[in-house]
This record gives C-alpha cells, sequence and structure tokens, in this order.
C-alpha cells in the first residue's frame, strides 16, 4: 500500500474514532441530562467505567445504525412517505434500546420516550460531526461519494471504459425551480435572498437569463410534459374532462400522468429528453429517464418497474439524513402554523385557510421532497450521468396559500438558493464537469380568489345561470342574483328549436378549476358543445359568465366557428383574435396564438373562463382556493425563465434558426411555449454529448429498473439542513 493510500485510511480512521468519541460524550451529556436515560449500575460506577459504558452503547447504536437501518428502510419501502417520516423518530429509537441492551452487566437503560429522544440527538450531531470532518478534508468527502456512487452503479449496468472524465464532455443538470417567474427571481436575486443566483447573473462568464411564455395551460402538467417529451398537446388545463370515457383526468393524478406520458410520446414518437442515460427526480414524468426517483407518471405502474419511490431508500438509509430531515420536517410543521397564526392575527388580506393536513403537506414538499430530490442530483453527478432534470416544488407550494410576493415564499426561496449553492460546490468534486441550468415551468399570478372577492364558487355561478339550485350561501350574493334574474328573462323569450333539444332530463355540468382558468362541460352532449347548443338549453348561462366582474374572457365551439366572448356583448371569431384588441386587449403579447391552439385540442371544454386580469396590480382570481395562482392567462404566471451558462447557444437564436428553416415565428418574438422550452435544451444536449436517440413510439419511457440514485450510506452535508 503505498504513502497516499496509507494517508487516505489514516484520516478516515482518524474520523470513525472523532466521530464516535463525540457520540460517547453526548451520551454521557444525555444521560447525565435525562433522568429517564441510565449507564451506571444501581450502586453507582467510577467515572471512568461510565466512560467506558457509554463508549460501547455509542458504538453499538453506531455498528446498529449502519448496518441495521438500510434494512429496515428498504423494508419500509411500502409505507407512504410521510409514514415512513413519522416512523424515523420510533425506528431510531428502537435501535438505540437494542444497542443499551448490548451493554455489558445491563448498565444501560432508557424509557421507549427517551430513547427516541437520544437517538435524535446523538444521530444528528454524529452527523454534524462527520460532515465538518468532511468539509475539512474535500477531497476526501469528494473520494467517498465518488466511491459509493460507482459501487451502486456499477450493480445497475456494466461500467463503460469510453464513460468521459472530467476532460470529455460536460454533462447537464436541468433543475426546474417550481412556480418561480422570472420577475420574481430577478427580484429575489437584486435583493439578496438568492446569491447564488445572484453570483451566476453577475459573473460575466456565468450564467444568462430570457424570460418564456407558457401556453394558456400554464402549470406544471402542461409545461413539464412539453418540456421532457416534446408535447402537450391536448392537455387544455391541470384537470379536464373527457366525455367518451366519462373520466376526468388530473395531471397530479399517476394513472393520469402516465396516459399523458404515453399520449405525448406517440405524438412524438421520441422517448423524452432523458432517453440517453438520464435521471429524472422528482417530477410527474419520466422524460424517457432509466434513473428514476418519486415520478408521479412512474407510481401508476405495476410490478417490477414501479420503482421510483427508490429514492426514498437511497435518502433515508442513513439514519442520520432520517433524523435531520424528519426534525426539519417537524420544524416546517410549526413553521406554518405560527406563519399562518401571525397572517390570522394581522388580518393580512388576501388570505386563505390554511389549516388540516396543509401544514404535514407543506413540509414534506418543502423539506422532504428537497432533501430527497436534492440527494438524488449529487448521487447522479457522481455517477457522472449525461442528464438530470430534476424539479424542486417548494416554493409553489408555499406560494399558492402565502401569496407568490410573501415573506413566507421569500424565506423558502433563500433555503432554495441553499440547495443551489450544494450542488454547485459539488460539481466541482464530480468526476465528470456538469453545466447547470435553472428553469421554471410557470410563474404564479396574486390576487384574492374568486369566492373570496363574489361570494359563490365558479360552479355556484355555473348553476345559477343554468337555472339549477345553488347552496345557501351563495343564494345571497349578488352575482347568484343576478344569475337567477338573467334565466327568468331568458326563459320567457323563446328560442327557435329549444323544445327539440332538450331531453327529458338533462345532465348537471361539470366544472373545473385549474387556478384561474375554468372548465365546463356538459356531459350528455356528445362531442364539444357548440354555443347554439348551450343558449338553446341555457339562455342565460354564457351573457352571465361573459359580464361578470370577476371573470376575462370564454372561449365556446360554435356551427360556424368557435369564438371568444368578453364583457357587453363583445365577441370575437378565433380565427380573427389578436393581441391587445378585443376581449384579450388586456393578456399581452401571444394570447391570442395560445388560445388559437386550444381550440384545436380533441379535449377542449365546451366552455373555456379564464378570470379577469388587471395589468395595474398584476392580480388575477383564482377559481380554487389559492391566492397565488397558475393555469391561465394574466400577469406573471405566464412568465417563467431561463437560466442557462454561457457557452450554450442563446435559446433565440435557436428560435431564428427554426425560423430561417422555414417554422413560424413566435408572434413578439422570444421564446414561446414549451414545446420551443423542449427543442432548446435537446440543442443544448447535442451541443454537449452529441446527438440523443429516440425510443420507438410503442415503448414509452422509463420502462427500465431504476436504481437508487444516490449511495446508501452517504450524507447529504448540513448545508441542506434548515
Amino acid at each position: 500500500m503505498g504513502d497516499g493510500k496509507w494517508r487516505t485510511a489514516g484520516r478516515a480512521l482518524m474520523r470513525v474514532i472523532a466521530v464516535w468519541a463525540v457520540s460517547t460524550l453526548t451520551m454521557l451529556v444525555l444521560a447525565g441530562a435525562l433522568p429517564d436515560f441510565q449507564l451506571q449500575s444501581d450502586d453507582g460506577d467510577t467515572i471512568t467505567k461510565t466512560a467506558f459504558t457509554a463508549a460501547w452503547g455509542a458504538g453499538a447504536f453506531g455498528l446498529l445504525s449502519a448496518l441495521v437501518w438500510p434494512v429496515l428502510v428498504r423494508a419500509l419501502l411500502i409505507v407512504p412517505a410521510l409514514v415512513l417520516g413519522a416512523l424515523v423518530f420510533f425506528l431510531n429509537g428502537s435501535l438505540l434500546l437494542i444497542a443499551l441492551r448490548l451493554i455489558p452487566d445491563g448498565r444501560g437503560d432508557a424509557a421507549p420516550e427517551t430513547a427516541v429522544v437520544v437517538a435524535a440527538v446523538m444521530s444528528a450531531v454524529a452527523s454534524a460531526t462527520s460532515t465538518a470532518l468532511a468539509v475539512r478534508d474535500d477531497e476526501a468527502y469528494r473520494r467517498r461519494l465518488s466511491r459509493l456512487a460507482d459501487r451502486r452503479r456499477r450493480r445497475g449496468r456494466s461500467p463503460d471504459p469510453a464513460e468521459p472524465g472530467r476532460d470529455g464532455p460536460p454533462g447537464t443538470v436541468f433543475l426546474q425551480l417550481d412556480g418561480v417567474g422570472h420577475d420574481v427571481l430577478v427580484r429575489a436575486a437584486a435583493d439578496g435572498l438568492m446569491p447564488t443566483v445572484a453570483g451566476w447573473l453577475a459573473d460575466s462568464s456565468g450564467h444568462r437569463l430570457t424570460p418564456w411564455r407558457t401556453d394558456w395551460s400554464s402549470q406544471t402538467g402542461a409545461s413539464q410534459l412539453a418540456i421532457l417529451h416534446g408535447s402537450n398537446h391536448d392537455v387544455p388545463a391541470f384537470r379536464w374532462y373527457e366525455k367518451e370515457t366519462r373520466t376526468v383526468m388530473v395531471s397530479s393524478r399517476p394513472a393520469s400522468a402516465l396516459e399523458m406520458q404515453r399520449r405525448a410520446i406517440r405524438r412524438t414518437h421520441d422517448g423524452g429528453l432523458l432517453t440517453v442515460d438520464g435521471a429524472s427526480r422528482g417530477n410527474l414524468f419520466s422524460g424517457g429517464a432509466g434513473q428514476l426517483a418519486l415520478v408521479l407518471s412512474m407510481a401508476a405502474r405495476r410490478g417490477k418497474g414501479r420503482r421510483s419511490r427508490a429514492g426514498y431508500f437511497a435518502y433515508f438509509s442513513d439514519p442520520a439524513n432520517a433524523t435531520r430531515t424528519a426534525l426539519s420536517f417537524v420544524a416546517e410543521v410549526f413553521r406554518e402554523i405560527g406563519q399562518s397564526t401571525r397572517a390570522r392575527a394581522r388580518k393580512v388580506a388576501p388570505r386563505i385557510k390554511r389549516g388540516g393536513l396543509y401544514p404535514f403537506i407543506r413540509a414534506f414538499a418543502t423539506v422532504v421532497e428537497r432533501d430527497v430530490v436534492v440527494a438524488a442530483v449529487l448521487g447522479d453527478m457522481f455517477a457522472g450521468r449525461t442528464a438530470v432534470y430534476a424539479d424542486l416544488v417548494a416554493y409553489d407550494e408555499v406560494a399558492h396559500h402565502s401569496g407568490p410576493h410573501s415573506r413566507d415564499a421569500e424565506k423558502v426561496l433563500v433555503r432554495l438558493d441553499r440547495s443551489l449553492a450544494l450542488i454547485a460546490k459539488i460539481a466541482d468534486h464530480t468526476p465528470r464537469a456538469y453545466r447547470i441550468v435553472l428553469l421554471s415551468d410557470h410563474g404564479q399570478s396574486p390576487g384574492e380568489t374568486f369566492a373570496g372577492k363574489y361570494g359563490l364558487t365558479l360552479k355556484d355561478l355555473v348553476r345559477a345561470g343554468c337555472g339549477l339550485p345553488v347552496p345557501r350561501r351563495a343564494q345571497r350574493t349578488r352575482s347568484a342574483s343576478e344569475a337567477r334574474d338573467a334565466v327568468r328573462i331568458a326563459l320567457h323569450r323563446p328560442v327557435e328549436g329549444q323544445q327539440d333539444e332538450h331531453p327529458a332530463k338533462l345532465s348537471d355540468p361539470i366544472v373545473l378549476a385549474s387556478g384561474n382558468l375554468g372548465l365546463i362541460s356538459f356531459p350528455d352532449i356528445e362531442g364539444r358543445a357548440t354555443r347554439e347548443q348551450i343558449e338553446r338549453r341555457h339562455p342565460a348561462l354564457l351573457s352571465t359568465l361573459a359580464n361578470h366582474p370577476g371573470i376575462g374572457f370564454l372561449l365556446v365551439g360554435g356551427e360556424d366557428g368557435s369564438v371568444v366572448l368578453g364583457p357587453g356583448g363583445e365577441e370575437v371569431p378565433v380565427a380573427e383574435l389578436t393581441d391587445g384588441k378585443g376581449p384579450l386587449a388586456s393578456f399581452g403579447t401571444g394570447a391570442a396564438d395560445a388560445v388559437r391552439r386550444t381550440d384545436t385540442f380533441p379535449h377542449v371544454a365546451d366552455v373555456m373562463v379564464n378570470s379577469m386580469y388587471d395589468p395595474a396590480t398584476g392580480t388575477v382570481h383564482a377559481f380554487e382556493e389559492q391566492i397565488g395562482s397558475h393555469g391561465g392567462l394574466g400577469g406573471e404566471q405566464s412568465r417563467p425563465f431561463l437560466l442557462w451558462p454561457r457557452g450554450l447557444t442563446d435559446p433565440l437564436d435557436i428560435v431564428a434558426a427554426e425560423t430561417a428553416e422555414g417554422a413560424p415565428p413566435p408572434p413578439g418574438g422570444g421564446l414561446a411555449g414549451a414545446e420551443a422550452v423542449h427543442r432548446v435544451l435537446t440543442r443544448w444536449l447535442q451541443e454537449s454529448s452529441g446527438p440523443q436517440v429516440p425510443v420507438r413510439a410503442e415503448g414509452f419511457a422509463g420502462a427500465g429498473p431504476a436504481d437508487e440514485p444516490f449511495p446508501a450510506g452517504a450524507p447529504v452535508p448540513d448545508a441542506q439542513a434548515d
């Protein structure tokens, strides 16, 4: 063994001894502070004997954590993530009780509830000590993670002698900050909330930033599907009704996500952005990647391929990671309770209810999902994978309930920036060079909810406009009263052919909400209902909706072509729509084309309803319980960003090249539509690593096995902790 290897082994042994010593000292302190935690016999022991007992217990606990914990976590992969987080403390405490039983002469003892506390503290202290020592020796930390990543990778595939090193083609990490709009990112960087992003922008050799425009459906389901799979055709909203199967498709439902992915692959004949040596982490869709963790569409699969949750095992197999994340989870729950209580006390407006399960949902999105996804990305980088796409959803979840410009949301941006800094730092130590691309799938627009402003939901308004019963609370609102009056007036006007169109009993309309975009479907009308059919059945409905102050415009089909309806009887055929005029006057560049494109979708709703938009304040009215929303047109929700390292081709140059080759130019210039973003990202991968190879059209992405993305036992540095 050479001198270098002896020094490396010696440093590793010293780190183990240091962690053991700190753990022993921690156990001694806890034994003195906690009455139900004992390290002495009933007759008492000398200080030396007590220290030996603590060292024995700390060593046994550390050994059990290293050997038994990964087996326990793998066995519990079937347990839901939130339950697994709660079990972390119980399992850790159980291991400590076993360790105490292994101490000779029975000197170790603790009450079960005390064991949970002691185990949590010892795991946290051991993790902090190990990380601090590794930080002092970056090369040792890099070698450890790299060695573990190589070991895990070899289990999933044979090593490739041609695999590039740091001098070869760089890999690419795409990090999606879900819901962070272009203007929010710029403000956060300027205000010092995101110093990592600010540094990238300030560095003349660093990154460049540009906004892009979403489709009408400005939400993750449509945007990410197009970014990863090249098409979001026939995705009119986050949720929509399909008449032929009588089902509601919901982008966040595993079965729907899987079907959306299959349809996109059939349309593009391409497996996705990540087909070649790719990894998909925390996304709705696989992107064609073979390496998966927390990918929603894969959760709907049966059998061996259903392993996207293996990312939980890869992360939680280290008890220190599990303890730190569990503690941060609990802290985040209390943080949300405190923030919502403060908002109520200060009468912050607008405001929505944030009780029930929401604090736990928020904690999962902002802590568990973030930690697991970031750890998976680090593992992918040490494994040298070509392309990684990861979604960090923390900001989007908090902004929905607290507002996109709130202090709560700003604090999330600060913590996300720490994750970006960690990934950027680790990139300096990976066996392959990496380019980091930052992007978002949409922004968020603020505003009071439709129900909060007008006292009734969109569904209530639709039912009132159809002459159907509405809840008592909605009956007393001005909107419902005006709708009922309009119905009474309309029913006294004879309409040609009215009797022939009425079946004996009409089905109630199905009303769905996707942010500030509403969808109305009449299930007993085959195919897409026309304006004429709707007016014969419900003569007051369309005018009631179009003239409501909370609604911007409607899209409805017609016998002579689709039309857009606005207030005051304004109507414009879809073919004649132009930006800045008519009902779309306030919705900005690209709105007309976005509406025209959606009108061609087979599953466009019978009536598409977009809320009002006030350009002066940037506000919209969500049809859901959200004071920060996205899903339709209007404001920052339609203006996400793309941040890329210099050296890659400018996206606008790529658009210009496509136009020169015969593609229609985007209206108003710029980067328009998520499908255009997919083409840009594909071009960048080709520039880095050569052309990507598509899969067969009849296949579907992510069919292969998904191994663990982060090596078992590899800790995430404390920069991850809250």
